[in-house]
């Protein structure tokens, strides 16, 4: 079932960190996530919830903008 609130996320196991990209389009990296939170996380059946409970207020981040829009390819 899609999220409401998280668009998608992606872990970097060289740098333990997981980059996470929400509907209104901000994306966040949190900093130092062990690779178990981030297997948990795509295992997790509401990954908002997961966020919520385990990766917000626990990991530091930063804001890295806006993920571009996607747009049509033409055919």
């Amino acid at each position: 079932m899609p999220s409401s609130v998280i668009a998608g996320f992606r872990y970097f196991s060289n740098g333990h960190m997981l980059e996470i990209t929400f509907q209104n389009g901000s994306v966040y990296r949190y900093l130092d996530v062990p690779a178990e939170a981030a297997e948990a996380m795509r295992q997790a059946p509401s990954k908002g919830e997961f966020f919520n409970a385990h990766i917000r207020d626990h990991f530091a981040f930063e804001r890295t903008g806006k993920a571009p829009p996607k747009t049509a390819h033409p055919g």
